[in-house]
């Protein structure tokens, strides 16, 4: 708690220490005196033998008392940590007092369990979220492979049902290799070091690897591009290219403008990625970089909702940063900021 005074431990046990043989020599001097006072008339021991006798169960009293008073929040904490072992993260310890390292322990077990909480419920999410991904297109296959064994079913007709089985089954690939990167990248299964490359040219070669998708929309590409190097994961960045231009074209209408950019400014490269579609709400601009978050339901069949996820992840483990700027009706812009190293 702010504005109160803290001791170490060490400062703690000096003080203790000091008053405890203070108050001691003190009750054991008075109360050597009462007894030699009731007992004069029976016998007569020195000071010293009283004082002797006297002192050693009144320190054992005493420091059984003050030990209690100090070890309460350590059995506190041990009761607490051994709660959080069988899976209650909901706990949470009041401050314990004025010593510093124990309010220490206390604020960081606290810190501890609500990030623990914090991760139990986005791992329950997730397994949610999976389960349901995976549920809709497996629906959809089996379905439509029931509707294939009707052999009355035109040829037309079959030859739809199967493009949707075919269509399906790419989102189940789509979606598991989504989830493996991410795993990876979660635990840093893939190191941010790698080779150093031409930033621009990759940047052409993803546009190049979506020219089927934005010439079927009949897009009109501006790209502009410094010449620029960058050492990284060459892969992992391709990932974030293609996602961004991807989902770009995908919002785009037919006959729209896609503009790509990339400037080198210092020790910063900035790469700009804009469309000129419906934009995105402010309420859904705070949870587009969230797992299988999906502002346009209208695209659902496109997508799983972990694309600008494994964005997001993927330059965080790089260095990088991404943001973004949209208004409804007048588009959106992702801005990558990456370190030059």
């Amino acid at each position: 708690m702010k504005g109160k005074k803290r001791i170490s431990v060490k400062t703690y046990f000096v003080i203790y220490t000091f008053l405890f043989l203070c108050v001691v020599s003190a009750l054991s001097a008075v109360a050597t005196e009462a007894v030699k006072f009731i007992t004069r008339n029976f016998f007569e021991l020195p000071s010293v033998v009283w004082m002797f006798i006297i002192s050693i169960p009144l320190g054992m009293a005493l420091n059984t008392l003050s030990s209690r008073f100090f070890t309460s929040p350590l059995t506190r904490l041990n009761h607490a940590m051994r709660e959080v072992a069988k899976g209650d993260f909901s706990l949470r310890l009041s401050s314990p007092g004025f010593i510093s390292e124990m309010r220490e322990s206390y604020e960081n077990f606290n810190v501890m369990t609500h990030a623990l909480s914090t991760t139990e419920t986005l791992q329950t999410d997730f397994i949610s979220n999976v389960s349901h991904e995976f549920k809709t297109p497996i629906n959809a296959i089996e379905g439509y492979a029931t509707l294939l064994q009707d052999e009355s079913q035109s040829p037309l007709e079959r030859q739809q049902y199967v493009d949707k089985i075919l269509l399906n089954t790419r989102r189940l690939s789509e979606l598991v290799s989504n989830i493996l990167l991410l795993s990876k990248v979660d635990n840093q299964g893939i190191q941010a070091g790698g080779k150093s490359y031409r930033l621009d040219e990759q940047l052409r070669q993803a546009v190049m690897m979506l020219e089927n998708k934005w010439t079927e929309k009949e897009i009109d590409l501006d790209v502009d591009l410094d010449p620029a190097t960058y050492t990284g994961n060459e892969s992992l960045m391709m990932h974030v290219w293609t996602n961004l231009i991807d989902n770009a074209i995908k919002f785009d209408p037919v006959g729209g403008k896609l503009i790509l950019r990339l400037r080198k400014r210092g020790d910063t490269l900035t790469v700009t990625v804009r469309d000129n579609g419906s934009g995105i709400s402010k309420e859904a601009q705070e949870h587009i970089f969230e797992r299988f978050y999906q502002a346009d339901g209208s695209h659902r069949m496109e997508g799983n909702g972990l694309g600008l996820a494994l964005v997001k992840h993927i330059l965080r483990h790089c260095g990088g940063e991404i943001s973004l700027e949209s208004e409804e009706n007048k588009g959106s812009c992702f801005t990558v900021t990456l370190p030059v190293n």
